[in-house]
This record gives C-alpha cells, sequence and structure tokens, in this order.
C-alpha cells in the first residue's frame, strides 16, 4: 500500500467501472458489484484490491492470492482461485497501468509563483504556472499552461515550454524547445553544450554548437540524464519517449517515436534512432550509426555498426542475439572441456 505521506489515492472505485475503463472480459459478471479500495501486486492484495499477473515467473503466487480481482491472460485464468475475479486482457501490465493510474492520478497543479523565483520581465508566463522556490526564467521564455518548474531550476532565455509539462528541481534548461505532458526529473541538464572541438597538438579548439534540443510531447526524461544540444542540425527527442536516469545523449542525435533508453545508456552524437528503439542498461552507442525502427539492443552492448529494423544485438560489439549466445555456449564449452583437461 502506498505511503500516505506521498501519495494521495482516489477512489473506490466499482468493479463494473473499472471494467469499463479498461474494457477487459469477466470471468463472473454477477461480481461487477465489488467495490475495489486499492491496487496491489499478488502476494500483498487483499479482498478489496486489485492485482495483476503478466510474468510467468510468479504463476505459484497467483493460486494463493487473496486479491478480489486479477487481471491476467486467458491462458493463465484456470489458475485462479475461487475466491478472485478474473479480468482476461490481452495486455495485463498495461491494464493494470490504467487502472493505477486512476487510483493515483498525479496532483493537480495548484497556481503559484513564489516569491523567490526570479522571473525576467520578457518571459511568457500563463496564470495557471507554478515557479517554486529559487526557480529562475530568463528573457523571452514562453511557459504553457499547467507548466511546473521545481525549485532551484533554470530555465534560459528563449526556452518554449509546452502545456502541462513538469520541470522538477535542479534542473537546467537551455537551447531548447519542450512539448506538451513531458516529466524532466530532478538534475536533468538539457541543451548543454556538444562534445565538439577539433584535436590538435597545438591544443583542442571548440567548435560553437549552434544547434538546439528539439523534445516533442508526452517525453519522460529521467534524474540526471544529459541532452547535449546540437552543433549545427538540432538534438531531437520524438513523442513518447522513456529515456531513464543517468542517460547521456550526444549532440545532433536524432530519436524517433516511442523510444525507450534504460539507466546508463549513452548515444553518441550524430547517430539516429528510429521509432520504438529499445536500449537496455548501461548499453552504448557509437556516433554516425542508424538504428532502425524497433531495434533492441541488449544491456551492456556496445554497437559500433549500423541495426536493421527490429534487429535484437547483444553483446561487444553487438552482433545478433542468436549469433551472440551461440559465442557465449561456445565459449562456456571451451572453457569445460580445459577444466575437465586439468
Amino acid at each position: 500500500m502506498a505511503d500516505k505521506r506521498f501519495f494521495d489515492k482516489a477512489g473506490p472505485f466499482s468493479l463494473k467501472d473499472i471494467v469499463a475503463r479498461i474494457n477487459c472480459t469477466v470471468s463472473d459478471e454477477t461480481r461487477l458489484s465489488l467495490i475495489v479500495t486499492d491496487v496491489a501486486p499478488l502476494d500483498s492484495a487483499g479482498p478489496a484490491t486489485l492485482s495483476f499477473l503478466f510474468n510467468r515467473r510468479y504463476k505459484a503466487t497467483l493460486d494463493q492470492t487473496k486479491a478480489g480481482a486479477v487481471l491476467l491472460t486467458q491462458q493463465d485464468a484456470p489458475h485462479l482461485p475461487e475466491s478472485a475475479i478474473g479480468l482476461i486482457s490481452n495486455d495485463p501490465y498495461y491494464d493494470f497501468a490504467k487502472v493505477s493510474q486512476l487510483f493515483y492520478p498525479e496532483p493537480v497543479v495548484e497556481a503559484q509563483i513564489h516569491p523567490t523565483a526570479h522571473i525576467e520581465e520578457t518571459a511568457q508566463i500563463d496564470s495557471s504556472v507554478r515557479l517554486e522556490a529559487g526557480c529562475s526564467i530568463g528573457d523571452h521564455v514562453v511557459l504553457g499552461a499547467g507548466v511546473v518548474i521545481g525549485a532551484n531550476s533554470v530555465i534560459e532565455r528563449g526556452v518554449t515550454i509546452g502545456a502541462n509539462t513538469r520541470i522538477g528541481p535542479n534542473v537546467y534548461i537551455g537551447y531548447a524547445d519542450i512539448g506538451e505532458g513531458c516529466r524532466i526529473h530532478s538534475g536533468a541538464r538539457i541543451g548543454t553544450r556538444g562534445f565538439g572541438f577539433a584535436m590538435s597538438p597545438k591544443g583542442h579548439l571548440d567548435i560553437p554548437q549552434t544547434g538546439r534540443v528539439q523534445i516533442g510531447s508526452f517525453v519522460e526524461i529521467g534524474a540526471n540524464t544529459a541532452i547535449d544540444r546540437g552543433m549545427g542540425p538540432d538534438t531531437i527527442i520524438g513523442d513518447g519517449c522513456k529515456i531513464d536516469n543517468l542517460v547521456q545523449i550526444g549532440h545532433n542525435v536524432v530519436m524517433g517515436r516511442g523510444c525507450v533508453l534504460a539507466g546508463q545508456a549513452g548515444v553518441a552524437g550524430s547517430t539516429k534512432l528510429g521509432n520504438f528503439v529499445a536500449c537496455g542498461a548501461q548499453s552504448g552507442i557509437a556516433g554516425h550509426l542508424t538504428i532502425g525502427d524497433g531495434a533492441q539492443i541488449a544491456a551492456k552492448s556496445g554497437v559500433i555498426g549500423d541495426v536493421g529494423p527490429g534487429e535484437k544485438v547483444g553483446g561487444y560489439p553487438a552482433t545478433s542475439m542468436r549469433q551472440w549466445l551461440k559465442q557465449h555456449a561456445f565459449v562456456a564449452t571451451l572453457m569445460r572441456k580445459g577444466r575437465n583437461k586439468e
């Protein structure tokens, strides 16, 4: 159960209302009057709680759950205890996310400008904006309706931020345009100087980074992530991307829609990611590459060549998942034979 000090819970809701929201099939429609008070994992759920099963590893927990209702696939439904109502879904995890948002919606923004916020006269700020303690808003900044700027964050001159975007504390944003409904978490650095210079024995000479960062709508950027502005062309992050904490995105990178980058991933300059590319934690992608739509890169992989649409790669240097697994099996066999000879 969520700690009431930190989270405000909505509800309760009838199971009938929940089913209408996610449009699933019910195992027993005579029990739609059940009142659901919360969501919880299978092992801690109670009779008035809704839970879910999407990972088969937890299948053993299903027949012991005390949950009043469980989201699950048709395949897993026979293992549901009689005390629980089955909500049959093609994607239980996605539907559980919908229900969770119903119980735990984001707090409503209360318009406020803290007395310690610094705002330049030329900034255009909607009347519904919330500016928290110590934040700084530069010349000609444009903040749309419902924008939140967290404590001590700095928004440099000329930046535009779309409606209902929320910026956490201690964030820096410069040389950037940000869309609607984004979530940028504490400590993120957006629009910092790209890593561009001419190397020479006479000394390394900086190349002015005159591009911007263009971030689409409904993008999430994790804590302490850095996104460099472009050198001339822009760095572009497409709509709906999910970027985890401690990620580095270099100058001129272009990411399509719905890309997912897990923690400590890095994308070097001028690389292009298609739509819905997924990069595992601590994976690294070299510069000037093309990663096709729907490609998947395993955690800790090092990508030094182009990856085609839909390909799954892993290892260093990254190769197809099939080849990578074969290599691992081959090395393991050699090691086992070596030990046997000893």
